[in-house]
């Protein structure tokens, strides 16, 4: 290129039109980029928090640790009343039941605030198995008519004192990390922190 085409070149691109088309291309400014860092760094301390620096994930202990206790009371309430009880499990939600003979249908309770229908907290989720075999989990349809009885409880707590095997895992898929709820034929009720290796199926 000659000397007098650079100089040309020169003058095409500090043009008055050439600089207002170049403005209107801007980069992120600085205060754009620490919200973005800020954002990052709160959703990483809020998983830190959750699953603790030992691998032990708080919300998932938490959560098992109130549905061991549940089952437990409703196998004691079971036999002091003398009537079945259930639990209800959806992908992320839970509830408990009553039998009704006269109805001949499974009854919510979650007009009692402890038995009351709960959902899990957003990233969990339940993965069921009875006899080794995991179970398929479907959400209840809540627009249901009155006349037609809701589904049946996967587990069920017999006015004997027997209940369901089972094994209840609570889920973190994101962080790999799991918890469980245990319970034999007998209604003894356990638990398997999310310390331990997940087991895979």
């Amino acid at each position: 290129m000659t000397r007098t085409s650079r100089h040309r070149a020169s003058i095409s691109i500090n043009a008055p039109g050439e600089r207002r088309r170049f403005a209107g291309y801007r980069g992120f400014t600085l205060v754009e980029i620490l919200v973005v860092v800020l954002i990052m760094a709160i959703v990483v301390s809020m998983t830190v928090l959750s699953i603790g620096l030992g691998g032990r994930d708080t919300q998932l202990d938490q959560e098992t640790r109130r549905i061991a206790g549940l089952l437990d009371m409703l196998h004691e309430r079971a036999v002091l009343e003398g009537r079945d009880f259930g639990m209800r499990i959806e992908p992320a939600a839970y509830e408990f039941v009553v039998y009704e003979p006269l109805k001949d249908r499974w009854l919510s309770l979650s007009e009692e605030g402890e038995f009351r229908r709960r959902e899990l907290p957003k990233g969990l989720n339940f993965q069921l198995q009875l006899d080794g075999q995991t179970v398929v989990l479907k959400a209840v349809d809540r627009s249901l008519p009155s006349d037609q009885p809701p589904p049946r409880p996967q587990l069920a707590v017999a006015a004997s004192g027997e209940g369901t095997p089972f094994r209840l895992s609570l889920q973190r898929p994101a962080a790999h990390t799991e918890a469980a709820v245990d319970g034999d034929a007998f209604g003894k009720i356990s638990r398997e922190g999310s310390d331990k290796p997940a087991r895979r199926p």
